[in-house]
C-alpha cells in the first residue's frame, strides 16, 4: 500500500497515510482466517481499504477482509445476490437494487461514512482551464455533445482548438451516476466518446499522460494525486469555487458534493469477524476517513450507524432515489434523516 503524498491544502484532514507493512501467512494460515467480503465503489475503496489494513492488524491477521472494486452498481448487484456481506457505495441504493434485496431477502442497515466530493480535473500543462460552469460542464457531456463539442474553443472562443480528450468513471460506477444525474440531468446519459475506468486510478494514469485531457473522480483520489492532476473551480449561478474542506462542508461546493455510503446485510451480522471490523470502522471512522482523505461526517453519525443495528432500523432513507442534485438546505435534511434513520 503506498504512503499517501503530501498536498496543497494545509490541513489536519488531509493527513498521511503511513504504510502498512506488508505480512506473510502460509497458505493454511490464509485459508483458516475469516474473511469479510466487501464490493463496490471505487469512490469510498480508499476508505476501506484503510479500514481494513488497520483491523487486519489489530486482529493479527485472523480475519482477511477482502475488498472489490466493482463500482456501486455492480457491488450492490453482488449484495443483493447474498454474495457479499458489504457494499460500499457512492450514491443511494437505488429502487430496483431494493427489489432486488427485498426478493432475495437481504435485509441491510444504511451507514452514512463520509462526505465526498466529485472533483472535475485536467492535465497540469492545461494552462488554460481554471474554472467551469455547470452549463459548460453539461454542454460537454451531455449526449447531444458528441461529434459536435470536441475542442476547447468549442467550449469558450478564448481557449486553443485542440481536441479534448475525455475521461470518465465506468457505467457501474456511482460516480459516473451521480455526475449525470447532476450535470446532464439524467443518470447514465453522457457522451459515449470518453476513455472509462471503473477504477479511478487508472484515470488518474490516463488524465496525467494527456495534457488536454478532461475527466473526474473522488475527492481523495485527487487529493492522493495532486502533482499529476489540476483540478477545476466548478460555478453554479455563482463564483467557482474548488473543493476544499471548507467549501464541502458549508455547501458552496455545489452541486457535486455528496454522502458515501456502506450497506451491510444483516445476516452477515451475525458472523463475528463482520460484526468485529464494522464496529471497529465505526468507533475509529474519523480518524480513518480523514487517513484516506476524505472528510469525515459528525462524529454522531458513526454511533448513529450502530445504534440503528439493535434498533432494526432497516433500508434506506433515500427511498430507493438518488438524490443528487440537493441544495446545501436539503443536503443537511437528508443528513439528518439518515443519522437518525428517520
Amino acid at each position: 500500500m503506498n504512503s499517501r503524498p503530501s498536498n496543497s491544502f494545509n490541513r489536519p484532514f488531509f493527513s498521511s497515510l503511513a504504510v502498512v507493512a506488508a505480512w506473510v501467512v502460509s497458505p493454511l494460515a490464509y485459508s483458516a482466517a475469516a474473511v469479510v467480503k466487501i464490493d463496490g465503489s471505487s469512490t469510498v475503496y480508499p476508505i476501506t481499504e484503510v479500514a481494513a489494513q488497520e483491523f487486519q492488524r489489530v486482529k493479527l491477521h485472523e480475519v482477511h477482509v477482502n475488498i472489490g472494486v466493482s463500482g456501486t452498481s455492480g457491488g450492490l448487484a453482488k449484495f443483493c445476490r447474498g454474495e457479499v456481506d458489504i457494499a460500499s457505495a457512492s450514491r443511494p441504493i437505488l429502487k430496483k437494487e431494493l427489489e432486488d434485496c427485498g426478493k432475495s431477502g437481504v435485509r441491510f442497515y444504511e451507514m452514512p461514512i463520509a462526505y465526498d466530493a466529485l472533483t472535475v480535473v485536467v492535465n497540469p500543462q492545461n494552462t488554460f482551464v481554471n474554472s467551469l460552469s455547470v452549463d459548460d460542464l453539461h454542454k460537454l457531456w451531455e449526449p447531444a455533445a458528441q461529434g459536435k463539442v470536441n475542442t476547447w474553443k468549442d467550449v469558450n472562443p478564448a481557449w486553443p482548438a485542440q481536441r479534448i480528450a475525455f475521461f470518465a468513471p465506468g457505467a457501474d460506477s456511482g460516480s459516473f451516476e451521480s455526475f449525470t444525474e447532476v450535470i446532464v440531468g439524467t443518470a447514465k446519459a453522457a457522451r459515449t466518446d470518453v476513455g472509462t475506468a471503473e477504477d479511478h486510478d487508472v484515470l488518474v494514469e490516463r488524465i496525467a499522460a494527456n495534457k488536454d485531457a478532461l475527466g473526474y473522480l473522488g475527492l481523495s483520489h485527487y487529493v492522493e494525486n495532486q502533482k499529476q492532476l489540476k483540478a477545476v473551480a466548478i460555478g453554479n449561478g455563482k463564483a467557482a469555487v474548488l473543493p476544499t474542506v471548507d467549501n464541502i462542508r458549508n455547501g458552496s461546493y455545489q452541486p457535486l458534493s455528496r454522502p458515501v455510503f456502506l450497506y451491510v446485510s444483516e445476516k452477515s451480522l451475525e458472523k463475528k469477524s463482520v460484526k468485529e471490523f464494522v464496529d471497529y470502522f465505526m468507533k475509529n471512522a474519523p480518524r480513518l476517513v480523514k487517513e484516506a482523505n476524505s472528510l469525515a461526517l459528525p462524529t454522531r453519525a458513526y454511533a448513529e450507524n450502530l445504534e440503528r443495528v439493535p434498533a432494526k432500523k432497516f433500508g434506506s432513507v433515500y427511498g430507493g432515489e438518488n438524490k443528487a442534485r440537493l441544495r446545501p438546505a436539503e443536503m443537511m435534511k437528508v443528513l439528518d434523516a439518515l443519522l437518525h434513520g428517520s
